[in-house]
């Protein structure tokens, strides 16, 4: 009985972990990354004002998201 069920538990565990693969993003698919749905802040005047105000003060500029139309090329 113990056999069986740690067989079990293995070949559940081995079949969760084949259907967690890597899948690649192909190039026609990459323009819905930067959708305007995937952006986090609620108010983008709100962040452009942080942005400026972090520019300024600290000098800190970038990181604040990819660059490029979504192509994933920059």
């Amino acid at each position: 009985m113990r056999t069986k069920c740690l067989l079990t538990f293995v070949l559940l565990a081995a079949a969760t972990l084949g259907a967690c693969g890597r899948h690649a993003v192909r190039a026609s698919e990459k323009q819905f990354l930067a959708d305007q749905v995937m952006i986090f802040d609620d108010d983008p005047h709100h962040a452009a004002t942080n942005d400026h105000i972090r520019t300024n003060r600290e000098g800190a500029a970038g990181g604040n998201g990819a660059g490029g139309g979504g192509c994933g090329c920059n």
